[in-house]
């Protein structure tokens, strides 16, 4: 396994493959891999001749009060989960090398990125199409591989996609969680041990959600009412959203007629954490 830090070097590599006929699979990440990421490259793994892992923290997806200072790093950690899971190259640029001095290009997308957390995060999406988009245009793969725990993130993506006629598939991969429940994510090592506890209240509403729809309930009030009536018996967690929404265009829904996705973006001490699950008619 090789490890690159200049858009040069990547391409010079892909290429390499290119003219050997080979697939490419691409893993984006901002680093602190977990074992969700690493269930994304075992995935590009098997469906791919070669796998490239991009860990690039990217300042423009974060507001000015977000973490990007504090955002957990480990980059010999994230070397060995890459390479122990069969991953072929690590991209791992400096922001100069991604963002010239100078640059002044980004995407936007409306209406899919203005719901769930794009109320309270107005810029994020603008700043994680623009970094895919390049990211796709360096390494040019095959197909691309995203988690659903990032639900919103995933369905954005496979429009920008769509939208632009860009000829890579987009694969979606399941959440990865804990043995209790708790979706992984690297922001979970901000919580201290009685916030990690009550972090469990994500799972433990949206299960109170599935067991409601399970029971025929249909009604998406009542399916986010139940949700909320979970959450609120934990003291330290505020909610951002409890939302049930078409699962293509994010759109809240008065009722479950296609397919959904139950989304909750919840605050537990300092920490914002997110969680989900989806429903098939």
């Amino acid at each position: 396994m090789k490890i690159v830090k200049t858009v040069q070097e990547v391409r010079d590599i892909v290429n390499e493959w290119r003219k050997e006929g080979l697939k490419v699979g691409l893993v984006p990440t901002m680093g602190y891999l977990h074992e969700g990421h690493q269930s994304l490259i075992a995935k590009s793994v098997a469906q791919n001749d070669r796998t490239v892992v991009s860990i690039f923290l990217n300042p423009i997806q974060f507001g000015p009060t977000e973490d990007l200072e504090s955002y957990p790093r480990d980059p010999e950690r994230d070397a060995k989960l890459c390479e122990d899971t069969g991953a072929d190259l690590i991209f791992r640029p400096d922001v100069s090398d991604m963002y010239y001095d100078d640059f002044c290009t980004f995407v936007d997308m409306d209406i899919i990125t203005k719901n769930l957390c794009g109320k309270s995060r107005p810029t994020h999406f603008r700043g994680v199409c623009t970094v895919v988009l390049k990211l796709f245009n360096i390494v040019k793969p095959d197909r691309a591989y995203f988690g659903q725990k990032d639900a919103q993130q995933l369905a954005v993506i496979k429009r920008m996609v769509r939208d632009f006629n860009i000829d890579i598939e987009i694969v979606g991969c399941p959440i990865v969680r804990e043995a209790d429940g708790l979706a992984k994510s690297s922001r979970n090592t901000y919580l201290n041990p009685e916030e990690r506890k009550a972090a469990l209240i994500l799972s433990h509403s949206l299960k109170k959600g599935m067991d409601v729809i399970k029971t025929g309930e249909t009604n998406s009030k009542k399916i986010i009412d139940a949700i909320t009536e979970v959450i609120n018996t934990e003291p330290l967690a505020k909610i951002d959203y409890v939302s049930v929404v078409d699962a293509v265009t994010m759109q809240d829904v008065e009722a479950i007629k296609n397919d959904v996705l139950v989304a909750i973006a919840v605050k537990i001490g300092k920490t914002r954490l997110i969680d989900n699950f989806s429903f098939s008619v």
